[in-house]
């Protein structure tokens, strides 16, 4: 496994349901962003990758584990880590936590979709920067 990105944000009312929990589907939401954070700051532009070659990332599976709550104005931090990487295919561990506590853990696989909307190769020069 690569060594981890870290993604840290705080819990808003909105993220909350009517118990002051967060809402089991905005995990989703924190993991996505964390994604996104860590494909930016490995220096891919999904914008441009997308109109130069035609390549966008999509999600073909998630496994979620709700461990414990994150509550409303907690910080947490989603860890991701690069668990495998094929031809079209990168797998990703996400953790999220709250000072060290476990709350949710997902295995994330993505795919590599051309510009007809199937798959297609990951190029090399990403896949190096996501081995990192």
């Amino acid at each position: 496994m690569s060594s981890p990105h870290i993604f840290s944000c705080r819990i808003y009312y909105e993220d909350t349901d009517l118990a002051g929990i967060v809402y089991y589907a905005n995990y989703l939401k924190f993991i996505e962003r964390a994604r996104s954070e860590w494909v930016r700051e490995i220096g891919v532009d999904q914008v441009a990758l997308k109109a130069e070659q035609g390549i966008v990332f999509a999600v073909r599976r998630v496994e979620a584990d709700y461990l414990s709550p994150a509550k409303f104005d907690d910080v947490i931090a989603v860890e991701t880590r690069v668990q495998d990487i094929s031809a079209a295919r990168i797998t990703l561990t996400q953790d999220v936590s709250r000072g060290g506590v476990a709350l949710f853990r997902a295995v994330v696989t993505l795919v590599c979709l051309g510009a007809d909307g199937r798959p297609t190769r990951l190029p090399a020069d990403i896949r190096q920067l996501m081995q990192r």
